[in-house]
């Protein structure tokens, strides 16, 4: 039997049958079944009946699930170019059919074997970064990352596609923003569900991504489904988008504003709503030192002031505050403490829309006395990027957590639905 046979398998009181596929190990067959999920089974504990012979044509590959022959993109001159960076992620993952779990194996160019609907859309060039699940994401990373980026922008390209976990997005996005200054798009997106499930999402937003990577949209964004349905993608800004649902395809929301644009996946069309950087208006440059040595901790009632000391003497703190920016006031004087050794406490809130303000109760007027600095509407993971960027690239850390640079604190905090 060979990959592309359709075949019957039985394994104790259970039969599969479907086309089988090609598999990463000697020891387990991969059949997917009709409804379009696939399922690994022991080879040396099932019996096997080939069907029919070469009833779908499978590509050749290796016992690793490489393609043989390499893949050989055609440039066309007519075509812009974009830049596939994968880091990993569901976006490019495979079921390990040995522990069924989901990891991250694939490359940029066997995105491109796994999504054909890319293809005519433009030139692409490869590169990887990392192979990791997004929950291992760090900040070396971030700055590795930042250098592809500005290299493949130095080498040309009209745009570039960071494929990237989704549980992390939003952080290596803040990151992104804040290091680099870019005249072209740069378009994060990911997966919800894997390649393997019928209901991915890994081909409209693949698609959305690069389309918005070809818009006049200069900035860092992160490019998912806005619904349920496989209609449209959502284009959030980097430093305003937050993940709000642990499964669900539209699981990516602007805080406090509309989406900066979309992508209607019929149409192909790129629409926004929203004032932004102009492809071109800014040359490239990049500052990607950081400060590591940054914390952040959501205070809650009762909370052992104790927690504090772990923090004691690092560079850096965000606290998620209640409300307006609150912490309990027994915790006061040891911020004040940590404040007056060196530690930059910065003080958001754990709200999910409005901004700090310090000034309107006693407690947030102890705390600016402390020398705690207000963040605005920034979001906690963003000023936790942000802290850890303003600590090695700014003169004033204050005013920088204090002012926009990357379109993290907004103007007003209102209702926009």
């Amino acid at each position: 039997m060979n990959p592309g046979d359709r075949v019957r398998v039985d394994r104790a009181d259970r039969t599969y049958e479907g086309v089988l596929l090609p598999s990463s190990t000697d020891e387990q067959l991969v059949v997917k079944l009709e409804g379009g999920y696939n399922v690994g089974v022991d080879r040396k504990r099932a019996d096997v009946e080939v069907l029919a012979e070469d009833v779908y044509e499978i590509d050749g590959t290796d016992s690793t699930g490489a393609d043989e022959t390499g893949s050989e993109i055609e440039f066309d001159d007519d075509l812009p170019t974009i830049s596939l960076i994968s880091t990993g992620g569901t976006i490019a993952s495979t079921v390990d059919y040995r522990t069924g779990a989901v990891t991250a194996q694939f490359d940029a160019e066997d995105v491109l074997r796994a999504v054909p609907d890319l293809a005519g859309r433009a030139n692409y060039r490869g590169r990887v970064v990392a192979n990791i699940l997004s929950e291992n994401m760090d900040p070396p990373i971030w700055q590795d990352l930042a250098d592809a980026v500005r290299e493949e922008i130095e080498a040309g390209a009209d745009g570039v596609v960071v494929m990237h976990g989704t549980d992390t997005m939003q952080y290596s996005a803040s990151a992104l923003s804040f290091m680099l200054e870019t005249p072209v798009p740069i378009v994060f997106t990911g997966s919800q569900r894997s390649a393997d499930r019928p209901s991915s999402d890994n081909v409209m937003n693949a698609v959305s991504a690069v389309e918005a990577a070809k818009s006049d949209c200069a900035e860092v964004m992160v490019c998912m489904h806005a619904t349920e349905s496989d209609d449209r993608c959502a284009l959030h800004r980097g430093t305003r988008v937050r993940k709000n649902h642990t499964s669900r395809r539209d699981a990516f929301e602007t805080v406090g504003a509309e989406p900066l644009g979309e992508v209607d996946y019929e149409t192909e069309e790129v629409s926004f709503r929203r004032d932004y950087q102009q492809r071109g208006d800014t040359d490239l440059a990049i500052e990607s030192d950081l400060e590591s040595d940054v914390e952040l901790l959501k205070f809650t009632p009762g909370m052992d002031p104790a927690f504090l000391d772990v923090v004691e003497g690092s560079e850096g703190l965000i606290i998620e505050g209640t409300g307006l920016g609150h912490v309990h006031t027994d915790l006061i004087p040891r911020i004040e403490d940590l404040i007056a050794d060196g530690t930059t406490v910065v003080m958001t809130s754990q709200c999910l829309e409005g901004r700090v303000c310090d000034r309107v109760y006693d407690t947030g007027r102890d705390l600016l006395e402390a020398g705690v600095v207000e963040a605005g509407d920034t979001l906690p993971g963003t000023a936790k990027v942000k802290l850890m960027w303003a600590l090695e690239n700014s003169a004033d850390v204050e005013e920088a957590m204090g002012t926009s640079l990357a379109g993290e604190i907004q103007e007003r905090s209102v209702p926009w639905e």
